[in-house]
Order: structure tokens, then C-alpha cells, then sequence
């Protein structure tokens, strides 16, 4: 069986374990590709600038209950710092 489609941000792509969370609903996975990239890299970058593994574990949950529950940006943060050193 074929994995689905699951697209990559702006600068960031989708590490494995926010992957896997993604692979549990495919609902989670049509509302994250209606996104464009830089709201995906958003996401992406919330989970992944995380020091400690709970709260990264505890951002991934987040990002599929929030997408489920239609939110299309990481509530209450500033954004991704990474897309500044992007040339384009």
C-alpha cells in the first residue's frame, strides 16, 4: 500500500513523528494539505524547536486536535524565525 501525500513546508520538511501522528487520520492529512506551505511550515517549526521531547510530543497532539478542529496556524506564537534566511 501506498503512503499517502503528506507536503512539506516552506523551508522545514515534516519530520517522521509528526508524519506518523499524521498517518493515524486520514482527515488530519486533507486538512493539512488544503494548507499552504507556510502555514505547514509554521506547524512544522512549532513541533520541532522544542527542547524538551514532552513538549514536543505535547505539540504534535496539538497540531492534529487544532487541525481537526479547523485551525490552520499554531495559536499564540510568534512564527517561524527559520523562513527569514530563505532566499527566494
Amino acid at each position: 500500500m501506498k503512503s499517502p501525500k503528506i507536503s512539506h513546508g516552506y523551508v522545514h520538511s515534516v519530520p517522521n513523528d509528526l508524519r506518523d501522528a499524521f498517518l493515524k487520520d486520514d482527515s488530519v492529512i486533507e486538512r493539512w494539505e488544503d494548507l499552504t506551505p507556510l502555514a505547514r511550515n509554521e506547524w512544522i517549526c512549532w513541533v520541532v524547536t522544542n527542547k524538551r521531547p514532552e513538549t514536543r510530543s505535547n505539540h504534535i497532539e496539538r497540531t492534529v486536535t487544532e487541525l481537526l478542529g479547523g485551525k490552520r496556524r499554531p495559536c499564540c506564537w510568534a512564527g517561524c524565525p527559520h523562513r527569514k534566511t530563505v532566499k527566494t
